[in-house]
């Protein structure tokens, strides 16, 4: 008996390693997958500013898995009626049959047929995208740049961007266009204000209720009859289905099956759960629908299992999925906004679960050391060669996060959920002007203020005056 996965991402990478340790061995599981490593996703955006990062947000599948086996190939169709699926190889173009199977392809950059579009934009869902936009981003020539699409993935962009120009003293003017009437659209409305200010402070320019109509080579036209120049274009603005569903996304039922024994897993897959609510493309649905096809997978395979001469006529009872979400985290630049519950925070809290959320996503692949300069990373920790925090990062991890992709960051919200849950107000909580005067990466705060008048000339001083360990006679 043979289950397949398709695809290794979020979704892929959880119900492969559920289904490792829940199936007997005599079932062949294979993942099929372009590529072979294992993206952080929601960690893509960093690499623009810092391409050193690559090798901290990617994780082998060899290292990720135990007993699967790994196909590097193209996925270019799935058949759930005949459990069958093609596949692209260097060796060509082969078929593989399954018994059961789940499609975790993610999604494709959506560029919805506007003129030029697809020609000029740099998409931002593949490392060789970072890498592009940094290295245009660092040109001679470039000034103007625009970020289409405000949702999370173009805050996080125009935010590195920002930064970047900040860091390297590019002098970049950064837009982020956006086509509804606030950023990030589809979130509370007060959530999406502190992202505003957040990336105000940092000089980035927005534009809402700006539809973008046509791409020329070094301008955008929007439908309102305005032009903005650019000499770079990045577009988050949407996405589509995977390829190999013919572009679209898949709209199972709550229970995820759009067959007998398929079923489709995160951004493949537009849910609308039994409550009517439609879950987001994110990593944390993608996680969560994951345990729900691991486990209908898992009753597909033990009915099969089963010899009865008068198998059941409905087949197994699946499980269904439901949406909920403990919170959202978003990076601008070395700044972050937090929703929890009803709190929305900014500052060290919101950096520091931003830190927690990708620390355990990678320790629970066993990247105990990319999860230790993560958190460098996001919380300006010493240099990676100054203290190795990796035994450190893995003590402090739960021991279920550890084990399984399901618990990313649950568990590090756990304490400011619960206080959440004991308010229980009838809207959003916004503390960021709180948490804001503390942040020393928010441009103008206090704290802010005094780090760069105060601590850096100190830190400064200090390393002009420290002994060289050389002697007179050395010189």
């Amino acid at each position: 008996m043979r289950v397949a996965v398709f695809g290794a991402g979020y979704a892929g990478l959880t119900v492969t390693r559920r289904l490792e340790r829940r199936l007997p061995g005599t079932v062949e599981i294979v993942v099929v997958d372009e590529s072979a490593t294992h993206l952080l996703q929601h960690e893509l955006h960093r690499a623009i500013r810092r391409p050193s990062l690559a090798e901290t947000i990617t994780v082998p599948l060899e290292e990720a898995l135990d007993r699967a086996e790994i196909r590097q190939a193209r996925v270019t169709d799935v058949d759930p009626d005949r459990g069958t699926a093609t596949l692209d190889t260097d060796a060509g173009e082969e078929t593989l049959e399954y018994d059961a199977a789940a499609v975790c392809l993610g999604s494709q950059t959506d560029f919805y047929g506007i003129p030029g579009l697809r020609e000029h934009a740099i998409p931002l869902k593949r490392l060789d995208d970072a890498e592009r936009i940094h290295d245009r981003a660092l040109g001679e020539e470039t000034t103007d740049v625009i970020v289409g699409g405000a949702g999370l993935s173009g805050i996080q962009a125009a935010g590195e961007l920002a930064a970047l120009s900040a860091e390297a003293d590019l002098e970049l003017d950064v837009t982020l266009v956006e086509m509804a009437d606030h950023i990030a659209p589809g979130f509370d409305t007060t959530f999406a204000g502190a992202l505003r200010r957040e990336l105000e402070a940092r000089d980035v320019r927005i534009e809402t209720g700006a539809t973008v109509a046509e791409a020329g080579t070094d301008t955008v036209h929007l439908e309102d009859g305005r032009t903005l120049p650019y000499d770079l274009l990045v577009w988050t603005g949407g996405i589509r289905g995977p390829d190999a569903l013919a572009g679209e996304r898949a709209t199972p039922e709550s229970d995820l099956a759009v067959g007998e024994a398929t079923f489709v897993v995160g951004d493949a897959a537009e849910v609308v759960d039994e409550s009517g609510t439609t879950a987001p493309a994110s990593a944390q649905t993608a996680v969560r629908q994951a345990r729900v096809a691991a486990t209908n997978i898992q009753r597909v395979v033990n009915a099969r299992r089963v010899d009865d001469e008068a198998p059941p006529e409905d087949g197994p009872r699946f499980a269904t999925y439901k949406y909920d979400s403990p919170g959202w985290v978003v990076s601008v630049g070395d700044g972050a906004v937090a929703t929890i519950g009803p709190l929305i925070l900014s500052g060290d809290p919101a950096r520091a679960a931003k830190a927690a959320i990708g620390a355990s996503h990678l320790s629970s692949v066993g990247a105990i050391a990319a999860a230790a300069e993560l958190v460098r990373n996001e919380l300006g920790w010493p240099d990676a060669d100054a203290v190795d925090f990796s035994p450190y990062v893995a003590a402090l991890l739960d021991e279920r996060a550890l084990a399984d992709t399901a618990a990313v960051g649950e568990d590090s919200l756990a304490s400011l959920l619960a206080i959440a849950g004991e308010l229980n107000p009838d809207g959003p909580i916004d503390l960021t002007e709180l948490t804001r005067a503390t942040d020393r990466a928010f441009p103008g705060s206090p704290a802010n203020q005094f780090e760069r008048l105060v601590v850096d000339p100190m830190l400064a001083l200090g390393k002009s005056t420290l002994p060289t360990g050389k002697s007179d006679e050395d010189e």
